[in-house]
């Protein structure tokens, strides 16, 4: 955005992706190629908003891959078009919700929740930690009544959490939430978080929800040069096609 974009190459991903068993997939599946973004950060949203809404009223499922965890807000925008009541969950280690006229990871939330032209009703945020997080904000969620867990509350098991994917219309992941190895699986990466197993494990739970219309993986560092951070996203992805599946 603001015309210093940077090219994300993400053949790396795809090769991986595409060398894995398709099993016993029955859904057609279609790659839509890489999003150009626009001179400004508006103008991305708005491109990557007309996508999504030709895919929703195909009742395709998309799947956006990278760019950063703001875009969350395009997903959440394109799907109030056509649905109210959005039951919205988040796997996220961090809870922002600074107020500011631009729409970037640390006010796209606060935008969400707090405008009068969504329809919103469930929010789920996961995976938050502790340390990382103002007193403040996870007090306001848990004021409002929305479901707050911690990073803690989801290893080992997927059970704690199962009902918040279940009915689930939107989920998006920061991979700031997973944890990190060699030169970094997200771009802001963090030696705690969900590991490899465990967030295949929520990434099927999320395609097997009943009402899931749109997902988003955010924030992955595409300029790592680990193969096991490329193989690491594209099983996240096929983890989530079997479910959907």
């Amino acid at each position: 955005a603001n015309g210093d974009a940077e090219v994300q190459n993400f053949s790396g991903i795809r090769r991986e992706l595409y060398n894995l068993s398709k099993l016993d997939f029955e859904i057609p599946i279609i790659d839509l190629g890489d999003l150009v973004s626009g001179r400004t950060v508006e103008d991305s949203h708005y491109i990557l908003q007309e996508v999504l809404l030709a895919c929703h009223s195909k009742r395709a499922i998309p799947i956006i891959v990278g760019g950063s965890n703001d875009f969350a807000f395009s997903l959440f925008s394109a799907l109030n078009v056509h649905q109210k009541n959005i039951n919205y969950t988040q796997i996220s280690n961090i809870i922002s919700l600074q107020q500011g006229e631009m729409i970037n990871e640390h006010t796209f939330l606060g935008k969400i929740l707090g405008s009068k032209d969504f329809s919103i009703k469930n929010y789920h945020h996961l995976g938050y930690q502790k340390h990382l997080n103002e007193v403040d904000s996870v007090k306001l969620m848990k004021e409002v009544a929305f479901d707050v867990i911690r990073l803690a509350e989801m290893m080992n098991s997927t059970e704690r959490t199962e009902p918040f994917f279940r009915r689930a219309d939107l989920v998006t992941l920061n991979c700031d939430a997973v944890e990190s190895r060699g030169d970094g699986f997200s771009v802001n990466p963090q030696i705690n978080g969900l590991n490899n197993r465990e967030i295949c494990a929520y990434m099927k739970e999320i395609g097997l929800s009943e009402n899931l219309k749109s997902v988003g993986i955010f924030n992955f560092n595409a300029n790592s040069e680990a193969l096991l951070n490329h193989q690491l996203l594209a099983q996240i992805i096929w983890h989530l096609i079997e479910g959907i599946n």
